[in-house]
């Protein structure tokens, strides 16, 4: 077989529902392909057309619609479309549009009846809709969800491609062009054996080294990206979808200890991940303003509908809609610093509560600050800083994260301030509590750097952290707030409901259910010094201590996630009927599955409440909230 019919087809096989192939299908497949080129923009199905050729992707990405015009799926590398045409008359039924540039193996229909014919697996797999599919493979296979029980080793097509530190720029590229990769690893031989150092992409080939001329024997070491994220090739393909989400990057190194298993990026993980939050965090960063922001952000609930639809656990989906809010602030960061030129001295933009903690769902407020260098002289600096928030705020607004009701935004003066100012702050509150100062600023202690100069949030963790564990009266007063609010559970288990308002005969899931769960776990992992910000991770660390019993620590997570998953289903429902999503439930809107447990749940947090209430001797008057 020539070279390039077998690398087509070593591509092919690769992917579902060619991956379990007999060879000679497969060579029957190759043989008769064609090859066709779409631009980005460029429609390639049309509603109604008559189609004689089952689609596989190559390179690129599509947009599925529905007959209404509606998106119904976004697809990449090693997906195919078309099938459901092909199956009834050849007419298209789902029409298709390149998103990206696109290279598409095309397969005649009568190879496409072949296949059909003598493969069952090939044949289940193109006549079952997508969702049903899913479920399909993931009874066969005894897993729950593919992102959740794959091993990101899964995606490892080959060995790693790297070079030393001291190679040239244009060796790099010839390196990188050879091996047919988009990411070059770069290792450092000075030691008894080589070690990671660096990496170099597409991207920092155009933006660092063409695009400022840089002669070809310029060493690779000028342009490289160092301080790498990382993946344990022990982790799974949801965990890294959560860690280029949340670092913005898309090529990700996997690690077996000191050595690389090699590199998966953004494509590799797309395939697995159809509720799209990946692709829609890398359009934000191609919208050139705020309308195209605008724009797309209306997909973002669209993403969290899919998710919800294929049982995705809480954690999954509160990552991945605070990677897309936390991508929205980004690109607005950028987007202000083109407008108003560069920073006239270092900063970090904070994100603040439930965006720092990766637990952001669709129904939310923007909580962010900034901190400025030391050399922040305000008369001289602060009208830039103030247009730079004013700018991200309202096109946050823009894109349907309403302003904070309680000013906590980057637009209020008292939270943009000088790293020493905020050291100053947060010594304050835990070595002098005062029960309103912090009631006010307990959103301060979950905090993520998000932009610029993201060690200065990395200090004032570690300041939070050094001190906060070693101050019984901050901690005690810390529990006390997070005794205000309590779950909606009387005395006889019967849910408390509100009495009045447009809310009437309501319980709120956030302000009385998951709230109270974050309020209380964030309290212990400060007394056992965490450095983590989402609870779930609080929790593992407060295991770590047996500051609770792992028994306590189990149940509050199973807690947690019941509550969060009865909220987020509640928030997809709405929006699947046109609603608006919110946070008040009526009992009588659940099913008595979500009833009797949600009661159970509610028992365990108030009992976890009690504890807090003993441990940290926060007794005294509460009040609910």
């Amino acid at each position: 077989m020539q070279a390039e019919l077998l690398d087509i087809r070593n591509h092919i096989a690769q992917h579902a529902p060619f991956n379990e192939m007999p060879e000679e299908l497969l060579d029957r497949i190759v043989m008769g392909i064609e090859v066709a080129y779409y631009r980005a923009g460029t429609q390639v199905l049309e509603l109604g057309q008559q189609n004689h050729w089952l689609h596989y992707i190559r390179s690129g990405a599509v947009e599925i619609f529905r007959r209404s015009g509606e998106l119904y799926n976004r697809i990449g590398e090693g997906e195919i479309f078309g099938q459901f045409g092909l199956l009834r008359n050849q007419k298209v039924r789902f029409p298709a549009k390149a998103i990206e540039d696109c290279l598409i193996y095309k397969i005649p229909y009568e190879t496409f009846q072949l296949l059909w014919e003598n493969d069952e697996n090939f044949a289940d797999f193109v006549e079952i809709e997508d969702h049903s599919r899913l479920r399909t493979a993931v009874s066969r296979k005894h897993k729950s969800n593919e992102l959740m029980s794959a091993k990101v080793t899964r995606l490892i097509a080959r060995a790693p491609v790297s070079a030393p530190t001291t190679v040239r720029l244009q060796e790099a590229a010839r390196i990188m062009t050879d091996n047919g990769v988009s990411a070059l690893l770069l290792m450092d031989e000075t030691g008894d054996s080589p070690r990671l150092k660096g990496i170099i992409t597409d991207r920092d080939l155009r933006t660092r080294a063409v695009t400022n001329a840089l002669p070809s024997e310029t060493p690779i070491s000028e342009i490289m990206s160092e301080g790498l994220i990382t993946i344990s090739a022990r982790s799974y393909i949801f965990e890294a979808m959560l860690t280029m989400l949340h670092n913005n990057v898309h090529h990700l190194p996997v690690m077996e200890g000191h050595e690389v298993r090699g590199v998966i990026a953004l494509s590799d993980i797309v395939k697995y991940e159809s509720q799209s939050s990946l692709y829609l965090v890398s359009n934000i960063f191609h919208q050139n303003d705020i309308k195209g922001l605008r724009k797309i952000s209306r997909e973002v609930r669209d993403s969290f509908v899919r998710m919800v639809n294929e049982d995705a656990n809480s954690h999954m989906i509160g990552s991945a809609i605070a990677g897309i809010g936390r991508s929205f602030s980004q690109r607005l960061l950028e987007l202000g610093e083109e407008k108003l030129g560069p920073p006239p001295v270092p900063y970090c933009f904070m994100a603040l509560g439930s965006m720092a903690r990766d637990e952001q769902l669709v129904v939310t407020d923007q909580d962010n600050a900034l901190v400025l260098d030391d050399s922040f002289i305000p008369e001289e600096h602060d009208e830039y800083f103030l247009a730079l928030a004013k700018f991200v705020s309202d096109g946050l607004a823009e894109c349907g994260y309403t302003y904070c009701t309680g000013d906590i935004m980057a637009t209020n003066p008292k939270w943009r301030q000088p790293l020493r100012v905020w050291k100053n702050y947060f010594t304050d509150w835990i070595e002098n509590p005062k029960a309103e100062a912090l009631l006010n600023s307990n959103i301060f202690f979950d905090l993520d750097g998000i932009h610029g100069e993201t060690d200065f949030a990395e200090q004032l963790k570690t300041l939070i952290v050094d001190k906060a564990s070693s101050s019984q009266r901050f901690l005690t007063f810390l529990a006390r707030n997070a005794l205000n609010r309590t779950p909606p559970l009387g005395f006889f288990r019967t849910f408390v409901l509100e009495e009045d308002g447009k809310h009437q005969k309501t319980f709120n899931l956030k302000r009385r259910g998951t709230a109270p769960v974050s309020d209380l776990i964030r309290v212990h992992a400060l007394a056992c010094g965490s450095r983590s910000q989402n609870s779930f991770e609080r929790l593992r660390d407060i295991g770590k201590t047996k500051l609770m019993l792992d028994d306590d620590t189990g149940n509050l997570r199973d807690a947690l996630e019941f509550i969060s998953i009865v909220r987020i289903r509640h928030q997809a429902l709405a929006i699947e009927e046109g609603r608006e999503p919110d946070n008040n439930v009526r009992p009588e809107d659940l099913s008595p599955f979500e009833r009797s447990h949600l009661k159970d749940a509610f028992q365990i947090v108030s009992n976890a409440q009690k504890f807090l209430r003993f441990r940290y001797n926060a007794g005294g008057a509460t009040r609910n909230v």
